[in-house]
């Protein structure tokens, strides 16, 4: 089923009209292959589909669906769409496409209901089975009083209670909630500290606009995920795997042409011991060993920091400890993997270096695992004081440092001693 998913989403992608092959599918197969796709391509598919297609599309979806698929359509389409549902469902619809959608309220759906803390079980049943019969869709139960949230009555309570004994009170558990102009980075973090399956949304007034469940959460999540590594990459968030060679270029070549700009000072560094290394030549096979275990070592710190600043722990005000403590590591961290390159040069090169090369590359590994750790935590909190985000530009600073400053102390000290 997955691998055919996978088909049918590249054909889609790659295809010139791609409503041919999404409307030659089966129809229930339309919801499932719509959000399956990367966000470039949907609102390219509804682009190209004509308004009879879009109806019937829509005409099975939820309403905050729905409001997903014609956040991608004109306003003269959206309109057009909107005319032809019944009053009812063109409410809810026009209410949910008044929020941002990348906000709580653009999450949230209209699937709960609300019943006051002194309703009985029976009233509740009622309210529940009303919803059920005109939607279709079992709603999340909130209690309130005097419309304030209260909490959320599991719906097993209505099958467990004794009506005649218990009070819904008894039964009410507490709900997280996030206000409704919140952003979706917020409400993950409110999924993760709370590991519910269900948020409220509230208005300004606290009072509930809607539900987001975990399920709601799935696709973000993964946009979440996608979006750190392409940060940590220099990729467009937007880019997708299924995007032409000049969709590609496009959208990287910015990025590659910074890199090249920092490779030519690192470049410039190991020019200034060109005699050296041609007096030296073995310096040549070890140059990539030391830039390569400083880049990966300032990553690995730029990584911890950047989670330290996204989670608050940490700003350039109280991060002196963090940059002690990450210079600490490198230097450890460069002594164990120096020492181990130290062992296989002297073991290659004693006849003609004795002990001089292996020192070389071991004192050169731990300066430059030190200077990893430095900046790989300044350079983040330093990027954060800006107002830069550090996870999209601090890897590119820490590289040419790592490179720049390694090359230097390392060509620097084998011009020193073995020359």
């Amino acid at each position: 089923m997955a691998s055919q998913l996978r088909d049918v989403r590249e054909t889609i992608a790659t295809s010139p009209e791609p409503s041919d092959p999404f409307t030659d599918l089966p129809r229930r197969e339309w919801r499932d292959a719509f959000f399956a796709l990367p966000e470039a391509v949907r609102e390219t598919l509804v682009a190209d589909m004509d308004r009879t297609q879009l109806e019937r599309f829509i005409d099975r979806l939820d309403p905050d669906e729905v409001t997903d698929v014609l956040g991608y359509a004109d306003g003269e389409t959206r309109e057009a769409l909107l005319a032809t549902l019944n009053a009812r469902r063109r409410e809810k619809i026009d209410f949910l496409l008044s929020f941002d959608p990348e906000s709580a309220a653009g999450l949230m759906s209209l699937d709960y209901v609300t019943v006051d803390r002194d309703r009985d079980f029976s009233a509740v049943t009622e309210r529940v089975r009303r919803f059920e019969e005109r939607t279709g869709r079992v709603p999340t139960i909130f209690v309130t009083d005097e419309d304030r949230l209260l909490g959320e009555l599991p719906g097993v309570a209505l099958s467990v209670a004794d009506p005649r004994a218990e009070s819904i009170d008894d039964y009410v558990r507490e709900t997280p909630h996030v206000r409704y102009d919140r952003d979706d980075e917020e409400v993950l973090d409110v999924f993760r500290r709370n590991r519910e399956r269900t948020v409220a949304v509230l208005d300004e007034d606290g009072d509930v606009l809607g539900v987001i469940h975990a399920d709601d959460l799935l696709t973000l999540l993964e946009e979440a995920r996608g979006e750190t590594l392409y940060e940590f990459t220099g990729v467009d968030e937007e880019e997708s795997v299924l995007d032409g060679p000049g969709e590609k270029v496009r959208r990287r070549y910015k990025w590659l042409i910074l890199n090249l700009g920092t490779a030519f000072m690192a470049a410039a560094v190991v020019g200034l011991f060109e005699s050296t290394i041609a007096a030296v030549a073995i310096l040549a096979a070890y140059m990539p060993v030391v830039a390569g275990m400083g880049g990966n070592a300032g990553t690995q710190a730029m990584a911890v920091t950047v989670r330290g600043i996204s989670l608050n722990e940490v700003s350039l005000d109280t991060g002196k400890r963090v940059v002690v403590n990450e210079a600490i590591a490198g230097a450890v961290n460069g002594l164990i993997t120096g020492a181990l390159v130290a062992v296989v040069a002297i073991a290659f090169s004693f006849a003609e270096f004795g002990l001089l090369l292996g020192a070389v590359i071991g004192i050169s590994m731990v300066a430059n695992l030190v200077i990893a750790g430095f900046f790989g935590a300044l350079t983040p909190l330093l990027l954060d004081r800006l107002g830069i985000d550090p996870a999209t530009s601090a890897t590119i600073f820490i590289t040419t440092a790592t490179d720049v400053l390694g090359f230097f102390v390392f060509l620097g000290l084998a011009r020193a001693i073995l020359l």
